[in-house]
C-alpha cells in the first residue's frame, strides 16, 4: 500500500511545486530589482524635472562631441583588442608554439591591471618627463617625448589592458570546436589562411562578440585611464561636471545619455551574434596542431612584444616607484586602514550580492516564465550601468531622500551591489542548473516546506557557485573607484582611493604600494579561469 502512496504525495507535490513560485521568493525577487532599477529610475525622474533643458542639454553641441568621442574610443579600443586577441588566441590554442601554456597564462595576466594602475604607469613612463624620457635623455639628448595624453594615451592604455577579455572568449571557443568542418575545407583542397577565414572565423563570431562587448563597456564606463590621460569622454565629463557645479542636472542628463549609449552597445551585440547555430551535430573531432615552421620565432616575438607592453611597462613602472619609496622611507602606515577597508567593504558587498542572487536565480531556474525571466534580465542593469551613473544617481537620492544614508558605508555596499548582482546570478545560476529539480521535489513530498528546502537541500547543493559568486564580487569591489571616490563615508579610504590620490598629487612612489596589492589581489580570479581551460592537446576533452 506504501507504494501506492508514495508515489501519490510526489505526484500532488510536484504539480504544487510547477503551480507557481512561493510568494515569499517573487516578493523578495522584486524588492531586489526594485533596488537595482532604483539609479536608474532616480536619473530617468530627474531628466523629466528638468524639462525642456533636458533637451537643450542633450541638443548641444558638446554633448554631441562628447558622445562622438566616446563612441569612437569604444570602436577603436574594440578593433584593436580584437586584432589582437584572435591571433594570440589561434597561436596559443591551435599550433605548436613553444612553452604555449607559459604564454596563456602571460597574455591573459593584462586583464588583472585596474584601468587607473595602467594610466599611472603610462604617464609615469611615457609621460613628457616620463621615466623613459629620463633614461633617454643622457645617451641621445632627449628633452621631451610626444604628448601621451588624449585619445593616443587612453586608446592604447585601454587597448593593452582589455584585450584579454575577448582572448579568454576566443580561447574558449577554440576549446570547444569541432574539427571536422576543417578537415572539410582542407579535404576540398583549401589551404590553412582560406579554411581559418571560411570556417574557423565566422564559427568564433559569438566569442569574439561577447568578448568585444565587455571591452566596450569596459571602455565607456572606464573613469581612471581615461581622467589620468586627460581624454574626455561620457565618465570624466560627468565626473568634473558634478565636481564643480551646483547644478548637478547636466551630470544626471549626461549619465542617462550614457546608459542609454550602453544599451544601444547590448542591443548591437545581440544583432552581431546572429541566430546562425555553430554547436556540433555528432561527436567532436579533435581539431588537428598546426605546425608553424618557419613563422614560430615571429610569433614567438610577437607575442614577446605584447607581453612586455601590456605586463612588463606596468609592472616596472610599479617595482621602480616602490623601490625609490623604500629608499626614501615613504609613508606605508595608511596601507593598514586602507586594505583594511577595502577588504571590510568588499566582503559585506559581496555578501549582500550573493544574498541578493538567490530568489532572483531560483526564479528563474525553478520557476521559468515570463516574470521570472524579466527579473533575471533586470539583474544585469547594474552591469549596463558605469560605477560613476550608479553613484551619482545614489549621491542625488540620498542627498534629497535618504540624509540619514549619505555618504555611509551602508550607501557605498548597496552601490557595489547594484554594479555586482549580475557577477552573482551568473554564478549561483550556472550551479543551480546542475542540480536535478528531483531532489529539491523529494524533500517536499516529505512535507519539508519550500524555505526549508532552500535552506537545506538547495543551497548547500550549489555552494561552490555561491563561493566562486561571493570571491568575484569581492574581487572586482575591490577595484572600483568611481562609485568609492564619490560615495564613501569621509575619512574612509581603500587601496583604490590611496592609490588615485597619490597618483593625482603626483606622489608615484606613494601610490605604487597600493596598486601593487590592486594587482596582487586581482590576479587571483583569473588564476581561477586559467585552471579551468583544458590542458594538453587539442583532442583533450
Amino acid at each position: 500500500m506504501a507504494t501506492v502512496r508514495l508515489p501519490a504525495i510526489r505526484l500532488d507535490s510536484l504539480a504544487l511545486f510547477r503551480r507557481g513560485a512561493p510568494a515569499y521568493l517573487s516578493v523578495a525577487a522584486l524588492v531586489i530589482i526594485a533596488a537595482v532599477l532604483l539609479p536608474l529610475v532616480y536619473l530617468l525622474l530627474r531628466t523629466i524635472d528638468a524639462g525642456g533643458s533636458a533637451w537643450d542639454l542633450l541638443s548641444q553641441a558638446r554633448t554631441l562631441r562628447v558622445l562622438g568621442r566616446s563612441a569612437l574610443l569604444a570602436a577603436a579600443v574594440v578593433g584593436t583588442a580584437t586584432l589582437i586577441a584572435v591571433p594570440i588566441a589561434w597561436l596559443t590554442v591551435r599550433t605548436d608554439l613553444p612553452m604555449r601554456r607559459l604564454w596563456s597564462v602571460l597574455t591573459a595576466l593584462p586583464m588583472v591591471v585596474p584601468s587607473y594602475v595602467g594610466g599611472f604607469a603610462f604617464v609615469s613612463a611615457l609621460g613628457p618627463k616620463g621615466l623613459l624620457q629620463q633614461l633617454l635623455e643622457r645617451p641621445f639628448g632627449v628633452d621631451r617625448l610626444p604628448e601621451i595624453y588624449g585619445f593616443l594615451g587612453a586608446w592604447l592604455c585601454l587597448t593593452l589592458f582589455t584585450f584579454p577579455y575577448i582572448l579568454l572568449s576566443v580561447r574558449a571557443a577554440l576549446w570547444g570546436m569541432d574539427g571536422a568542418q576543417e578537415e572539410a575545407s582542407r579535404s576540398l583542397g583549401h589551404g590553412a589562411g582560406r579554411t581559418f577565414l571560411r570556417v574557423t572565423l565566422p564559427q568564433l563570431r559569438p566569442a569574439i562578440a561577447a568578448g568585444g562587448l565587455l571591452v566596450a563597456l569596459y571602455t565607456l564606463s572606464d573613469f581612471g585611464a581615461v581622467t589620468l590621460l586627460q581624454f574626455n569622454s561620457f565618465t570624466r565629463v560627468i565626473y568634473l561636471q558634478y565636481e564643480a557645479s551646483f547644478d548637478r542636472i547636466l551630470a544626471s542628463v549626461l549619465a542617462l545619455l550614457l546608459v542609454a549609449f550602453t544599451v544601444v552597445i547590448l542591443l548591437v551585440e545581440q544583432r552581431a551574434r546572429g541566430k546562425a547555430k555553430y554547436h556540433a551535430t555528432g561527436a567532436t573531432r579533435r581539431l588537428p596542431v598546426v605546425r608553424l615552421g618557419r613563422w614560430k620565432w615571429p610569433a614567438v616575438l610577437l607575442l614577446t612584444l605584447v607581453v612586455l607592453a601590456s605586463l612588463g611597462l606596468p609592472a616596472s613602472v610599479l617595482l621602480y616607484w616602490l623601490a625609490q619609496g623604500l629608499a626614501n622611507n615613504v609613508e606605508v602606515s595608511f596601507l593598514g586602514s586602507a586594505m583594511t577597508n577595502a577588504v571590510y567593504a568588499s566582503a559585506l558587498a559581496a555578501l549582500v550580492a550573493v544574498i541578493a542572487s538567490i530568489p532572483v536565480t531560483v526564479l528563474a531556474v525553478r520557476h521559468a516564465g515570463r516574470f521570472s525571466r524579466f527579473l533575471e534580465t533586470a539583474s544585469y542593469a547594474g552591469f549596463a550601468m558605469p560605477g560613476i551613473v550608479v553613484a551619482l544617481s545614489l549621491v542625488f537620492f540620498g542627498a534629497h531622500y535618504a540624509p540619514l544614508l549619505y555618504q555611509t558605508l551602508a550607501m557605498l555596499v548597496f552601490a557595489y551591489s547594484i554594479l555586482y548582482l549580475s557577477m552573482a546570478v551568473g554564478s549561483v545560476r550556472a550551479s543551480l542548473l546542475q542540480v536535478n529539480p528531483a531532489v529539491e521535489e523529494a524533500a517536499r513530498s516529505l512535507g519539508r516546506g519550500s524555505l526549508h528546502v532552500l535552506a537545506t537541500i538547495t543551497l548547500p547543493l550549489v555552494r561552490p557557485g555561491i563561493v566562486v559568486a561571493f570571491a568575484m564580487v569581492f574581487l572586482t569591489a575591490m577595484k572600483e573607484l568611481p562609485a568609492t571616490l564619490l560615495l564613501a563615508p569621509i575619512g574612509f579610504r581603500t587601496l583604490a582611493t590611496e592609490m588615485w590620490s597619490a597618483t593625482s598629487s603626483g606622489f608615484y612612489a606613494k601610490a605604487a604600494i597600493p596598486a601593487l596589492l590592486l594587482v596582487a589581489v586581482s590576479a587571483i580570479p583569473v588564476a581561477i579561469l586559467l585552471r579551468r581551460e583544458p590542458r594538453g592537446d587539442m583532442g583533450a576533452r
